[in-house]
This record gives structure tokens, sequence and C-alpha cells, in this order.
């Protein structure tokens, strides 16, 4: 199997791998408990939580414990905003781009009362800086802009939108799972108010993951509970966590090198594609994007039978975000860009990785090949407006 879909899930680091082989115990033990087997699994999630903390550059405190990136980013937006102090402030600014769980989060606020202002992108795919600085009005009470879009890979201006959002009084939040560890930038370039992290993005397991959240912000916890100082109840799953800090060490120690092989991987993998499919459109070309992530298309080729016949090759990709597959509705992010429905239905988005070798990309490039020329032609919308990046 070759496994080109990192963007969705990326396999454990070999070290989390062997430290989970060996961590997991049948001793009893609450971390929460005052006796003796309480207290030691108390001093392994601070020593976690104190790992984290110092690999991110934040204080301990402001680590969030949660099971995945989906539910730190509605802790986010709905904890924010129930615990606003000024509630005459409900505009929220975001994108028409962002992950699903985001998109979620606000819809319920909306119902709730909240004026949610979502600006779309252009067609390159990147949110234009001055587009979301002029919706950010005094009576904003929140600006949530994803870092990384998980589909085009494409960078948005989140170190602008946060100084912005700061000199303002506005709370920024970015969903940084894809971005975080493969980017350059740390929590000083971007001095967001409330980060979402998730683990399996990372090379740790998945059902981990973090809400990095400053000390001005307060938030209203979505599962009552003591546990995470009253934000977040429930009993944290420690190994999980004690895995989840590794991986992050170890993305972070390897992020320079590894995101230099992966952007050497992918300009080779589209380079090979443009020569052998002239007609090859890449989403996202010529801004910022991820280093690991190529999203294109094939025009007048089906979608969907492409990813079909590459998976019985053994070759594992996507059609957009994992989290919709299966759906027939088409990317909410490409047709934001101005894409057709057709057009948006005949993308697949490839994403390399750790285990990702140059054997695996190039194999991947004959199957597309093979696999263009022997498929139906599908038919496009020839009049449709293509915007690309």
């Amino acid at each position: 199997m070759i496994y080109l879909d990192h963007n969705a899930g990326t396999p454990l680091w070999p070290e989390v791998a062997g430290f989970l082989s060996q961590a997991w115990s049948t001793e009893p033990g609450n971390p929460s408990s005052v006796h003796k087997a309480g207290r030691a699994w108390r001093a392994r999630l601070t020593q976690a939580r104190e790992t984290i903390a110092r690999l991110i550059g934040c204080e301990p405190r402001e680590v969030i414990f949660t099971a995945s990136g989906s539910e730190s980013a509605a802790l986010a937006l709905s904890g924010a905003w129930r615990a606003r102090a000024e509630v005459t402030k409900k505009r929220i600014v975001s994108t028409t781009l962002e992950h699903p769980s985001v998109l979620g989060a606000l819809a319920l606020l909306e119902n709730q009362g909240a004026e949610v202002i979502r600006v779309a992108p252009g067609g390159d795919g990147r949110v234009p800086l001055e587009r979301v600085l002029t919706q950010l009005t005094p009576n904003t009470a929140l600006c949530s802009v994803m870092w990384a879009n998980n589909e085009t890979g494409v960078l948005q201006p989140v170190a602008e939108l946060a100084r912005a959002c700061q000199q303002r009084g506005i709370v920024f939040h970015t969903d940084a799972v894809q971005a975080y560890g493969k980017v350059t930038e740390t929590l000083r370039d971007v001095p967001a108010d409330l980060i979402s992290i998730a683990g399996h993005k990372l090379g740790a397991p998945a059902g981990t993951g973090l809400l990095i959240a400053r000390p001005n912000v307060d938030l209203a916890a979505l599962i009552p509970g003591h546990q995470e100082k009253g934000r977040r109840g429930g009993t944290p799953n420690v190994v999980l966590l004690e895995a989840l800090a590794l991986a992050l060490d170890l993305s972070l120690q390897r992020r320079e090198r590894e995101s230099a092989r992966l952007q050497g991987l992918r300009d080779q993998f589209e380079v090979s594609l443009r020569r052998e499919l002239p007609s090859v459109i890449i989403h996202g070309h010529g801004v910022p994007r991820l280093p690991n992530t190529s999203n294109f298309r094939v025009p007048n080729t089906d979608g969907e039978a492409l990813l079909i016949a590459l998976d019985l090759d053994g070759i594992c990709a996507s059609s957009g975000a994992a989290c919709a597959s299966g759906s027939l509705t088409p990317s909410h992010v490409l047709t934001a860009m101005g894409l057709s429905s057709a057009e948006a239905q005949s993308t697949l988005r490839f994403s390399f990785g750790h285990s990702t070798t140059q054997a695996e990309i190039d194999t991947a490039v004959a199957a597309i090949v093979k696999h263009v020329a022997a498929l139906p032609p599908a038919v496009e919308n020839p009049g449709t407006t293509r915007l690309r990046g």
C-alpha cells in the first residue's frame, strides 16, 4: 500500500509507536484521585502538559487537553462566545474555507444570536487580508481563520490577522491542525488567543488534541467537570497525552528538514504530473502552501473514478477532506474558490508525510497517467467561470 493521504491522518512516529507498546499498563489510577496511584498518574499528566507548553512556547496553564482538533475548535468558538464579557458584541468574522468543525460551531452560534460573517477567498484559495480587516467592526467579538487549508494546503494571513485583532481587542482563533509542525512560524509570529491542534496530524494517536488558550480569554466548558481547570471535563487518557507530547517534540525537532524534503517531493510530483498531463490544474499554485499538499484536477476526468482506480492499485489519496469522505456534495473549499460542482468533483488531494518516499511519488504519477488515459472523459460545464490559483 502507498499511503498519500497524510492530511487525513499521518502514521505514528516509530518512536511514538515504541513508547505506546511499552507504556500501556494495567496499573489502576486516575489523575484526579488523591491516593498514591492517582498522584503518580497526575505527575505524568503534569509532565506531559509542561513538555507541550515548553515546546509550543506557552505556559502550562494555557494547555487544554481535548480528544480532537474538532473538539478544540468547538471549545474555542462556543466557549469564548458564551463566556464573553461584552454581550453586546455579536459579530463573528470567519471565512468560507474553514474546516467543517468550525463551520458547524459557527452555525450553532448563529442560531444563538451571533452575526456570522464568512469571507470568501480569491480564486487562488487565499483570503485577501484587507477583505477580512474591513469586517472587524467595533461590535466584533471573535475572529476565526484557519492557518492552513486542509484540502488545498494554502496558507492564510493569520499572523497579520492575529495582530490586527489584538490591536482591536478581538479574540482571535486559528485552526492550526494542518499547519502546526509543518510551518516554521511559532506562537511568537502568530499571537493568536486560541489555537486548535490535533495529535493525529503530528504522528500521535488519534483521539488526542490541544487547545492553547491565552490567559486573557475566558472559556465556558462544553463538557462540565473539574478537569482542565473546569474548561473540559472528563478523565484524561494519560498515556495517549504522553504520546502526544512525544510526537510534538519529534515533529518540531524534524520540522525544518522534513518540510524541505516534503516540498521537494511535492514539487517533483507536480512537475511530473504537468509533464505527463499538460492540462492538469494545480489549485493554490503560486501562493504560499503547506510543503506536503498537492490539490489538482485533470479537466474532463471523473475524479471519483480516478480515486477508485488508484485505490485498487493500492494508492491511498483523497478527493478532499477525510471527514467528508463518501459525500456526494462537492468540496465547499473548491466551490468557494469559484469552481463548478463538476470541476470540484474532478479534484484529488495528495498529501505526503514522514513515511513518503520518492519511489512512491514516481509510482503514483505513473498510475495517475495510466488511469487518466483509460477512463472515459467526464463532461464539465463549459459555461462555468473557472477561477484558479
